[in-house]
């Protein structure tokens, strides 16, 4: 396998783990919207959770997706040097970088701008449910790279 080829494997795992992630935390953040919707008393069909859930993907894809990749990208890096001394521990270590990309994403941009970018993430519960929208990326990630570059990823020994 060429350098080139290589690369763009590498891109094309980073970009899937990055849209896990944001699905995830896009859908969340959503779903977190209606459920407070439902407990004021507006009904809100399956229908239209959907249709919410979708036109978020898209809206919120302008500020939060670049949010996430770059997050996701500066706790993966940092990761991939843990890994070169802690390699057995690689699948844990890359849950734990996208939780925390997350998390940390989230809490930065509060104490810096006193903003949260999405709703959900304004309390502890909803915080983690972000984080584990991230740990999801990191396993796609780890999972991506163990597939196609041959280590197995999914064992500690």
């Amino acid at each position: 396998m060429n350098v080139i080829e290589m690369l763009a494997k590498k891109l094309g795992i980073f970009l899937s783990a990055v849209l896990t992630a944001y699905l995830l935390a896009s859908a969340s953040a959503t779903q977190s919207v209606v459920a407070s919707l439902s407990a004021m008393g507006v009904p809100v069909g399956l229908g239209e959770r959907v249709a919410m859930t979708l036109g978020d993907f898209i809206g919120m894809a302008g500020m939060f997706l670049p949010l996430v990749t770059f997050a996701l990208l500066i706790a993966f890096l940092f990761t991939a040097l843990l890994c070169r001394w802690l390699d057995r521990w690689r699948t844990p270590l890359y849950l734990l970088a996208g939780a925390t990309a997350l998390v940390a994403m989230h809490l930065a941009m509060n104490l810096a701008f006193d903003l949260t970018p999405v709703a959900i993430a304004r309390s502890t519960g909803g915080l983690l449910v972000q984080g584990v929208a991230g740990a999801a990326g990191g396993f796609v990630y780890v999972r991506l790279n163990g597939l196609l570059f041959g280590h197995s990823p999914l064992v500690i020994t």
